[in-house]
């Protein structure tokens, strides 16, 4: 009553059931106060299994939108095997816009493998690597740059160890119809769910699917054919749900590798960052990557800031004001094969 997680879902069940997941977390204004998450599983026979989620991050917006649209088009007697829908994970941070949850701090992403007497960031954060996970032949969790972030549109994979698992990561990743995707190298005791989804054996895949704390039109049209896509491809669907007209075939996206703290630029002390270069720009090293302002020194010139090393421009910095140790802009490596 005062700690377990409680989830109203019954994965050999048929049909349609629809509820929260139960976090208790005793507060000031109500000693047995429930953080309830929302939860929506649809079962039709035998057949692959897929979770989708959104909301690690509260303030990433295009999984959270369609994943809360989707909830309200799919029709389960449409679909073969089933589909699990987490749109809000990290509900206390979406409701309060924020990356992490006010209520304890907790960053869903750096959480797991989490803790069950932990705080509320921790227990779910535990639940979701060793009960809803492992109940899911994949794992989708869409994320964005958030509140702070520009960020390429593409889809993500962990490197896995087993080759098995790996190509079928590759396999549903190119499925999903990025023009980018890249593959993190954050080893076997990650702290993330695409970490937890390999500890779980499950397939994970993620993504950033736009920036900014908003959407627009081409970042849900993005995330929209990925979903579809996926879940034609493994067989859930027959044809596109949340796709507004046809999905395009998926071509082969370009494999993009982010493994070394080399690839990024970060600020060394407070000033104003202009970049050079857009989202999507090939770049080589030595290039210039931006510029850095003191607006606190006025007679002092602009900083010139070039990159280390060379590839695709993937993410920068939306906030002009920047503190030291503040991530401004990274580059990936492109890879074949």
């Amino acid at each position: 009553m005062h700690s377990e997680i409680t989830n109203p879902i019954d994965y050999a069940q048929d049909g349609r059931q629809t509820g929260h997941v139960a976090i208790p977390f005793s507060i000031d204004r109500s000693p047995y106060y429930q953080i309830r998450v929302p939860i929506l599983r649809l079962k039709n026979g035998e057949g692959p299994s897929v979770l989708l989620m959104a909301g690690n991050h509260g303030d990433e917006y295009e999984g959270e939108l369609h994943l809360g649209r989707l909830m309200r088009l799919l029709d389960v007697s449409k679909l073969r095997g089933a589909v699990t829908i987490l749109p809000m994970a990290n509900l206390p941070a979406v409701m309060a816009a924020k990356r992490s949850s006010p209520l304890d701090g907790g960053n869903l992403n750096r959480a797991f493998p989490g803790d069950p007497a932990g705080t509320p960031t921790a227990r779910l954060a535990h639940f979701l690597e060793a009960q809803l996970f492992p109940a899911h032949d994949v794992v989708l969790d869409l994320h964005s740059g958030g509140t702070s972030m520009a960020h390429l549109p593409c889809t993500l994979i962990e490197r896995q160890a087993d080759a098995g698992r790996f190509q079928r990561s590759l396999d549903l990743m190119r499925a999903m119809g990025a023009s980018h995707s890249f593959i993190a190298d954050n080893g076997p005791a990650a702290p993330t769910s695409m970490g937890a989804a390999a500890r779980s054996g499950t397939i994970g895949l993620s993504g950033e699917f736009g920036g900014g704390g908003t959407v627009t039109p081409q970042t849900m049209a993005f995330t929209a054919a990925a979903i579809d896509r996926l879940l034609v491809a493994l067989g859930i669907l027959e044809s596109p749900v949340l796709s507004r007209g046809q999905v395009a075939a998926a071509g082969s996206p370009q494999l993009l590798s982010l493994s070394r703290h080399s690839q990024g630029i970060y600020a060394e002390r407070r000033g104003w960052f202009e970049p050079a270069v857009p989202l999507g720009a090939t770049v080589a090293a030595g290039d210039l990557a931006g510029w850095y302002h003191d607006l606190e020194r006025l007679d002092e010139t602009e900083e010139a800031l070039h990159f280390v090393e060379g590839g695709i421009v993937i993410s920068h910095r939306l906030h002009c004001d920047s503190r030291a140790g503040d991530c401004l802009i990274q580059v990936a490596e492109p890879i074949d094969g």
